[in-house]
């Protein structure tokens, strides 16, 4: 097969293992009720438990980014694969809290190694004039794993135990791990020059600075979505444990899918005429997600919730899409999947912080508040990049 049907081959194959990295992390939040019921936790010790999976993520972040420009990312990427997959079927032997931090954090560990080695390899095969595309097709797996963890984690926990979905996706992850390890190859240009680019040449741009710290901002609100939502709808909406699960990962999601799609394409089109075409599509997404994040907490009619959900999840997908496109416009090739491994390592690391706070926070003002109050912090990074982005971008 040539290259030039291969490259999009991969971005199929990488999608299938990017959903089970984000199956695999969102399923352990729809089934938070039986957990909370069945080991008596409180609130602020399932934040600790999503937050555990954050910290250990973030941690490992930099030496992922690393070892992801120094072997072969196939290697990486399918061990990964493997590895958190068992541990995602080891978090279902759990019997007692601390054996929930610590597979918790276990897979951290093994997921952190995923995106720098899987961007770095698409950007091998896509350039400048396919990436935004091609990286906004894999991103929308994200948000096809993220329903697919909340939704079926809390249907099979409602009916069967809140066990039985982490079998159900750890055994299938390291089922493809196994089928992929023949068909995706390694790019035929060798990567000789990487050894001699420092790693300090990753922020020779002012953009990057820029846009690591816009991507705790937005990761920082997306992870209290992702953690405390469910629970949300079932105490504020009184819904069913599978019924919480999709409302809360379905209509976001799905919206994010066809935002991730118009951003890759808004971007590819809007680069090629302007530096900072990538960051202002970003920009704009987070801007327009101000009113609908406001709404999510603010409303008390479900109609009205599912809207805000669905403008949110649109806005979200039109950031998203070029997290990474975006960053490989101001670092060097050479070392791209360190960028990505540090970015993603200080992203979760603020990012990971959330589910604590928003626990505390609620204690005091209430889930509802907390929620609502999210719109400031996509405000204020919008703002942020936006105006760097006319003065820096198109150095």
């Amino acid at each position: 097969m040539n290259n030039s049907a291969y490259k999009w081959w991969l971005v199929a194959m990488l999608w299938f293992v990017c959903f089970f990295n984000y199956a695999d992390r969102q399923a352990i939040f729809s089934v938070f009720p039986l957990l909370q019921k069945e080991m008596g936790l409180s609130d602020i010790q399932l934040g600790i438990v999503g937050s555990s999976f954050m910290w250990v993520y973030a941690a490992a972040g930099p030496f992922a980014g690393w070892i992801g420009d120094r072997f072969s990312r196939k290697a990486v990427v399918l061990g990964g694969l493997i590895a958190w997959s068992l541990v995602t079927i080891a978090t279902a032997l759990s019997t007692k809290y601390w054996h929930l931090v610590t597979f918790r954090g276990l897979e951290g560990l093994g997921e952190a190694f995923y995106f720098p080695a899987s961007m770095a390899l698409i950007s091998a095969f896509h350039n400048a004039d396919t990436r935004s595309r091609a990286m906004s097709l894999h991103q929308s797996s994200v948000y096809a794993g993220t329903i697919a963890g909340g939704t079926f984690a809390g249907l099979l926990g409602q009916h069967y135990g809140w066990r039985s979905g982490f079998y159900v996706f750890g055994i299938a992850g390291t089922l493809l791990g196994l089928l992929l390890w023949k068909v995706i190859r390694e790019p035929e240009a060798p990567r000789e020059k990487e050894r001699h680019v420092p790693i300090r040449a990753i922020f020779d741009h002012p953009m990057v600075p820029v846009l690591i710290a816009t991507f705790i901002g937005a990761n920082f609100v997306a992870l209290i979505f992702l953690t405390w939502l469910p629970s949300y709808l079932v105490r504020n909406f009184q819904m069913t444990l599978s019924m919480a699960g999709f409302s809360a990962t379905a209509y976001l999601q799905l919206a994010s899918v066809l935002g991730v799609l118009t951003g890759g394409w808004l971007a590819d089109r809007l680069s090629a005429s302007r530096r900072g075409g990538r960051a202002a599509t970003q920009a704009l997404g987070l801007l327009g997600g101000v009113p609908f994040l406001f709404l999510t907490g603010w409303t008390l009619d479900v109609s009205v919730l599912i809207l805000a959900m669905i403008g949110f999840g649109f806005c979200k997908g039109l950031y998203d899409a070029n997290i990474w496109a975006t960053l490989y416009d101001y670092v060097p090739e050479e070392r791209r999947a360190t960028a990505v491994g540090l970015m993603n390592s200080l992203g979760w690391l603020g990012g990971g912080i959330a589910p604590v706070a928003i626990a505390a926070a609620s204690s005091h003002y209430g889930m509802a508040a907390c929620l609502s109050a999210t719109s400031a912090i996509y405000f204020s990074f919008g703002t942020f990049l936006l105006l760097s982005a006319r003065r820096w971008a198109p150095r």
